[in-house]
């Protein structure tokens, strides 16, 4: 119980944890995609306004100053052009953001001072991109050394302010302010997950010993019948139509079976002891008289006949015995071919026919004209003629009648062996084809207890083993009725011989 609560819990947390590791790191990286798409429209957003704001402003100062751009000599041959100072005064509050100003040949004549540290080979990067589109506005993105973060930067053209100035540029590098969110979402789930997984695992841990609490009930009840002596108790089904409700009641059907094979088992032991019993002790009487007093040849005879038949009568049980213990195991050979039933019906009346001259009973047989083919095992069924008429006739008394009639039906072949004698009575009907059973000695023609018990509880099963039924119908002083069915049509079946 508990390693399978523990495989479950095991289970359910790896499936969790799976499913929050997933759920986590989609969310996360939606999360950082958004986030950062987010802040490029808020940079390329803030850079567009810093960019319009500055091509604003020197389009004002434009008013006030005829020229923006100062030429100023070097002392190489060379001549520096740089922003007006009042004017370059006027960007100092943009920020941490790169300011270019270019003229109309594409000189930087503006550099803000958070960019005057890049080297010559990046502002010439930024020119080439205010040459390169002079006239229009844009936003985009450059690479300023070939290892380094792209900048985003708006280039905005410059209108109205002289023929000084050709555009502006700003430009901004995201850093790492853009993800910083996502990274703290991550780390929040870092923290909060293993918290979560936890209290998971103990609630599915617990749910888990809820569950499995009707198995832990089911176990200890089966424990308490494993001996056997306690067959008779029953598991408790729980409420519903689950898995584990039809579980208990498939366990107590199961109980039922055993309890009834282990009562049938306790009687066929007890009625096989019986009835090896008496006839062991004939036969001990015999040989003791035989060996102690002095006896006659016609004596002698008559004792070894009798203890013939005594030996006879054990054979007759035994073979029956393990015949029908054979069956109960699903050993006893059986093999389906179609045959003709009123060869074997014929074959049983001559048999009738010599066993009724000897006791004075007449033996009658109705049957078709033509051959009723069915599909049989012919030697079972010739035994379950034999013992059907034997039967017959020994409850007949002398001057009765047994009717052998065979009906020929679409579906089913039906056979009757009716017999004119002392009949059943009604309590004892529904026993007549269990082991062992046999009627009142006082109500056989004889008056003694002859056969074993067996011949109809083996003539059920040979029935049921052709898919058919075996009923019986009587009154007693008129006599019985047996009928057994056999269907037209059959699947041969073939059960393993016998070892």
């Amino acid at each position: 119980m508990q390693s399978i609560r523990r495989r479950l819990t095991f289970s359910y947390a790896l499936a969790l944890t799976a499913t929050i590791g997933v759920f986590g790191a989609a969310l996360y990286l939606d999360r950082r995609q958004a986030m950062v798409r987010e802040r490029e429209e808020r940079l390329q957003s803030r850079l567009e306004f810093e960019g319009k704001f500055a091509v604003s402003g020197l389009q004002q100062q434009a008013l006030f100053f005829p020229r923006l751009v100062r030429a100023v000599p070097s002392v190489s041959s060379d001549t520096a052009y740089y922003l007006l100072p009042e004017i370059q005064w006027y960007f100092k509050g943009m920020g941490d953001d790169y300011l270019f100003v270019a003229d109309r040949v594409g000189r930087l004549i503006f550099v803000s001072q958070s960019a005057r540290d890049l080297e010559l080979t990046e502002l010439r990067k930024v020119r080439d991109i205010i040459v390169r589109n002079p006239l229009d506005s844009g936003r985009g993105r450059v690479r300023l050394t070939p290892d380094g973060e792209p900048f985003r930067y708006y280039l905005a053209p410059v209108t109205n302010a002289g023929n000084d100035i050709r555009a502006v540029l700003v430009a901004a590098r995201p850093g790492g302010e853009l993800v910083y969110g996502a990274t703290e979402l991550l780390f929040a789930m870092i923290i909060v997950a293993p918290l979560i997984l936890f209290a998971s695992i103990a609630l599915g841990y617990w749910l888990a010993g809820r569950a499995l609490l009707p198995v832990e009930v089911m176990t200890a009840e089966l424990e308490a019948v494993r001996d056997g002596r306690s067959l008779h108790r029953r598991l408790a089904v729980p409420a519903g139509q689950d898995e584990l409700s039809r579980l208990a009641r498939n366990l107590n059907a199961m109980l039922e079976r055993m309890e009834q094979s282990f009562e049938a088992l306790r009687r066929f032991t007890a009625d096989a002891s019986h009835e090896l019993k008496t006839p062991l002790m004939v036969l001990r009487a015999g040989v003791e008289r035989s060996l102690t007093d002095p006896r006659t040849p016609s004596e002698l005879v008559a004792s070894l006949d009798e203890t013939l038949r005594q030996i006879n009568q054990m054979s007759d049980l035994v073979t029956n015995l393990l015949t029908l213990a054979r069956a109960d195991e699903g050993r006893s050979s059986l093999v389906l071919r179609p045959g003709d039933l009123r060869g074997l019906v014929v074959e049983a009346g001559e048999t009738a026919e010599i066993l009724g001259e000897q006791q004075g009973v007449e033996v009658a047989l109705e049957l078709p004209e033509v051959a009723v083919e069915v599909p049989m095992d012919a030697a079972r069924v010739r035994q379950l003629l034999l013992n059907l008429v034997t039967n017959a006739i020994k409850y007949t008394p002398a001057g009765g009648t047994v009717v052998l009639r065979l009906v020929d039906g679409p579906e089913v072949a039906t056979l009757t062996v009716q017999d004119s004698g002392i009949g059943i009575a009604p309590g004892d009907l529904e026993h007549v084809f269990e082991r062992f059973w046999r009627a009142d000695p006082a109500r056989s023609r004889t008056g003694d207890r002859p056969g074993t018990g067996l011949g109809l509880a083996i003539c059920k099963w040979i029935a049921e083993a052709h898919g058919g039924t075996i009923q019986v119908q009587s009154r007693p002083g008129r006599g019985s009725i047996f009928a057994v069915t056999f269907p037209r049509e059959s699947e041969p079946v073939v059960l393993p011989p016998d070892e």
